[in-house]
């Protein structure tokens, strides 16, 4: 299989020339989705497509007046998702300043605004959602990118996921959130966490934004908010850092999964980042043979199949890569791109797929696994 050719065709299958974006799935998924758009920007690049900028800017075209970044921009009606109109009140992890920095370094001509958009980004987070203890907090598992993470367990009252379930909790969490007056969330009465993922992201894009703007406020905010992960959430019995629980939830907030291995992005504890990635590297963990399990294997809720409990995403094997590189373990970043390579040809770019067989699941094509492009 022609990788580039075959993630292309998935991309400009779902690509709305009229709107600048692809919808993940147009079946689906039919709307915007803040980092799914990132990712198809960095997957667009990777192919040497100008369409990435274009993807870029759509990502961030509902941002709200003071700095807020929706994660969704609706394509047409659909649930409420907080008091906006045109867009959730919610947002996702910030993936567009790494995506502003990645299409730079491959030599796209970015406009200015983008890159005003993507610091007024990070900036509404740093004002808005930085807690006493330095770390950023969500208010609603949406906010997470890992909707229905088995560290959300504890919210929903279940440790065994079904869609109605799960969609019920959603909707009650979402009515427990209070807004800002711009519209944009701003706390709850039953769902506030300190995702350890959210915040990698979050610290890695303003060393991203550092980068390209040689800004070094950013920088020291990376490397403050890097730090504060280290002290607030690293777990030393798993060798993985944990999420937080600050309103509602419980143990099981500390649930081993793939999120808890994405701080080696931006960690200046070299000891932790290699233990890190030796996770993900052990197959008693969370190495399948065609993918990297979001549950470890040896966990009791291991369910290849399972949606968050178990199967494979592409978005979560480019982060991987990011921190493989990073840590130049060049064993693990092929084992990411041959694995993801397999899997995406067996899956038919499925949204997630099961790590033991590739068996496609979810959405098929998946605008997001066309990242194999830039793996």
């Amino acid at each position: 299989m022609m990788w580039d050719q075959a993630a292309r065709a998935v991309l400009e299958g779902a690509w709305d020339e009229d709107r600048g974006y692809c919808y993940p799935h147009r079946g689906m998924y039919p709307h915007l989705w803040l980092w799914d758009s990132c990712f198809h920007a960095i997957a667009w690049a990777a192919l040497g497509d100008g369409r990435a900028a274009r993807e870029l800017e759509a990502a961030l075209a509902g941002q709200l007046d003071d700095g807020f970044v929706p994660h969704m921009r609706y394509a047409r009606p659909t649930i409420e998702r907080g008091p906006l109109a045109h867009a959730s009140s919610f947002t996702q992890p910030p993936m567009y300043a790494h995506a502003a920095a990645e299409l730079t370094r491959r030599g796209f001509d970015l406009p200015e605004p983008v890159g005003v958009a993507a610091a007024a980004g990070l900036e509404w987070l740093w004002r808005h959602r930085l807690g006493d203890d330095g770390l950023l907090f969500v208010v609603h598992p949406w906010e997470s990118g890992a909707d229905d993470s088995p560290r959300w367990d504890d919210w929903v009252g279940s440790t065994a996921w079904n869609r109605p379930e799960w969609t019920e909790a959603d909707l009650r969490l979402r009515d427990a959130v209070t807004y800002h007056p711009s519209g944009a969330a701003a706390w709850s009465s039953e769902f506030v966490a300190v995702p350890a993922a959210f915040n990698a992201i979050a610290a890695h894009g303003a060393a991203e934004l550092a980068s390209l703007t040689g800004d070094a406020d950013w920088a020291e905010r990376a490397r403050t908010l890097a730090a504060a992960i280290d002290r607030e959430l690293w777990d030393e019995g798993e060798g993985l850092w944990s999420d937080r629980a600050v309103v509602g939830g419980g143990p099981s907030v500390a649930s081993p999964t793939l999120d808890g291995t994405l701080p080696a992005l931006v960690t200046g504890d070299e000891e932790r980042a290699l233990r890190a990635l030796a996770a993900l590297a052990d197959p008693a963990r969370f190495r399948g043979e065609l993918g990297l399990r979001y549950v470890p294997a040896s966990d009791r809720l291991y369910d290849p199949s399972g949606y968050w409990r178990g199967s494979s995403w592409m978005q979560l094997h480019y982060l991987a890569s990011l921190a493989a590189s990073r840590w130049a373990d060049a064993e693990l970043v092929r084992y990411l791109r041959e694995a993801s390579r397999l899997a995406a040809e067996r899956s038919g770019f499925a949204e997630h797929w099961n790590p033991d067989t590739g068996e496609g699941l979810g959405a098929r094509p998946q605008t997001w696994s066309a990242l194999v492009a830039a793996i």
